[in-house]
């Protein structure tokens, strides 16, 4: 007798039809929102010369200055998105283009690119962006002091009181509008500037599965930085090698201060930072790397919560946590690829560094743009020549900034995508236990006292430190790239989740508090 084919239960019938009727009705919902008017800040087209733009790798003409007929074969890809045009692109050296074709991959998850609204960056000759500048000098000085020796140090000082008064300035203030020492190179999110600077995801242990984690990381030789005179400056400018190399300290200290942030974001995995931190929401109620712990309640949404028969796992648990960041970290990367290439094209600073470097030694009317008095004649770049004997702005790294334009910042874009991810599934108000806070010199963490540290606010405070820490204590990045960013990564996120409500079974509504303090409603019912 032959055998017979199990009945088709309801629970699993016409799969196929159902698939389909989800994936139309998504593509659907997401093409009927319109594509946003892009629009960047005006800088290429008034500068004919390209001193506002980015150009990096593309071959230079002199410091400030790219080659007008190699821009051209640049333009040209960029404006036809054909794969031979950019293997045509001029450059200066060896370097190669970070990934331009990126920004024109298409995505199945979330809305298109093209309908996600980025502002334009600060013009070359705004007081934000001197102000901008500005900020990057003191945080190139303050790059080798513990964030927590701030208070006490007189650089610290004189950056907080120059920052103070600079009206454009777009950190965190004080109940007094100061800008105090401890509110330097943070940002402005809700429990940001509560506690230590450093995110308490970035200090605390915890495992993968049997793998105890300490979160100690490699760091740079202190005092070592880069690109502080012309020749070494066009180098990097043209993509070719300086021969200088970073020098690694042998010994992992706790994160402390600007360079160690620059370290791990030299070489930190994309999303690498929000995945330690699930871990850490993972073992927040104590670590054994043994056995399962007590994990950090999860959103009041979700439908496994009081279960007594069932727990979430491939759909509202653990393996759905870290798989949805993954998939947003992607999403979000090829989201500002879009932006830094088809939209903003923001020079990094150290072009800014060099235009200061022109106007500074008398080369200014070689360029057609400069930045304002405000930062010309600003305490930071005195300060830093003196230091330096340069009026470049010096790099944590010999090559500087990747090949690809500022703004938004990938870091950023990540970062906002990911703790999005995070504050969906894990309840935001939980208070984090036993907080700690680095010793000055990274060897060892003590016990941090004062008020409440909660899942939300040191989720906002990450993104920033990772953020500020690839971009702002390195020099490669302005403030604004990060504040944009986590928006836009944000933004993504919440489609991505929009859309991946449709496909569980199970029912919920999940909320979420955004960076700006208002409230996301996630729900398939």
């Amino acid at each position: 007798m032959g055998s017979q084919l199990a009945p088709i239960t309801p629970s699993i019938a016409n799969r196929i039809g159902r698939m389909l009727a989800i994936r139309e009705a998504t593509a659907a919902g997401d093409a009927f929102v319109q594509a946003v008017e892009q629009y960047d800040n005006g800088d290429e087209a008034l500068y004919a010369d390209k001193c506002g733009t980015y150009t990096k790798c593309i071959k230079q003409a002199a410091i400030g200055l790219v080659d007008l007929a190699a821009w051209d074969t640049f333009e040209k890809a960029l404006n036809s998105g054909v794969e031979a045009d950019f293997n045509n692109v001029t450059l200066g050296g060896t370097r190669t283009l970070n990934g331009p074709q990126g920004g024109l991959a298409f995505d199945l998850q979330c809305r298109d690119w093209s309908q996600f609204l980025v502002p334009p960056a600060p013009a070359l000759a705004s007081e934000e962006y001197a102000t901008e500048l500005v900020e990057l000098y003191w945080a190139s000085l303050l790059r080798d002091v513990a964030f927590t020796d701030y208070a006490m140090n007189q650089v610290a000082i004189n950056a907080a009181n120059e920052l103070t008064m600079m009206p454009a300035y777009k950190g965190p203030r004080n109940a007094m509008g100061q800008v105090s020492p401890d509110l330097l190179f943070r940002g402005n999110y809700p429990g940001e500037t509560d506690g230590p600077y450093l995110s308490q995801f970035l200090l605390q242990p915890t495992c993968m599965g049997a793998l105890p984690i300490t979160q100690q990381y490699k760091t740079f030789r202190a005092g070592v930085d880069y690109m502080l005179d012309p020749a070494s400056y066009q180098q990097v400018q043209n993509g070719i090698p300086t021969g200088q190399v970073l020098q690694v300290l042998l010994n992992p200290l706790y994160l402390h201060d600007g360079r160690g942030l620059g370290a791990y974001t030299h070489n930190d995995v994309l999303y690498q930072a929000y995945f330690i931190a699930h871990l850490v929401l993972q073992t927040l109620n104590g670590i054994s790397c043994a056995v399962k712990d007590n994990p950090a309640p999860f959103n009041a949404g979700n439908p496994y919560n009081g279960n007594p028969t069932q727990n979430g796992f491939t759909s509202m648990g653990p393996p759905d946590i870290a798989a949805t960041m993954a998939a947003v970290a992607s999403e979000a990367l090829k989201s500002v690829w879009y932006q830094k290439w088809y939209i903003h094209l923001r020079h990094r600073p150290e072009s800014g560094g060099a235009l200061v470097y022109l106007a500074k030694t008398g080369q200014g009317n070689s360029v057609e743009g400069l930045p304002s008095a405000t930062v010309l004649n600003s305490q930071a770049v005195a300060e830093a020549f003196a230091k330096n004997n340069s009026y470049f702005l010096s790099q944590a790294f010999p090559e500087g900034s990747p090949s690809h334009p500022a703004y938004p910042t990938g870091h950023g874009t990540v970062a906002g995508a990911c703790i999005t991810v995070l504050k969906f599934f894990y309840n935001g108000a939980t208070p984090i236990p036993n907080p700690v806070v680095p010793k000055n010199d990274g060897t060892q963490l003590l016990n941090y006292v004062g008020p409440n540290l909660t899942v939300n606010g040191e989720l906002n405070k990450l993104a920033h430190n990772i953020s500020f820490g690839h971009g702002i204590h390195p020099g490669i990045h302005w403030r604004s790239d990060t504040d944009t960013s986590i928006k836009l990564g944000e933004a993504v996120a919440l489609s991505v989740l929009r859309d991946r409500a449709r496909t569980y079974n199970e029912k919920f509504t999940m909320q979420l508090m955004k960076v700006d303090g208002t409230i996301a409603t996630i729900s398939n019912e």
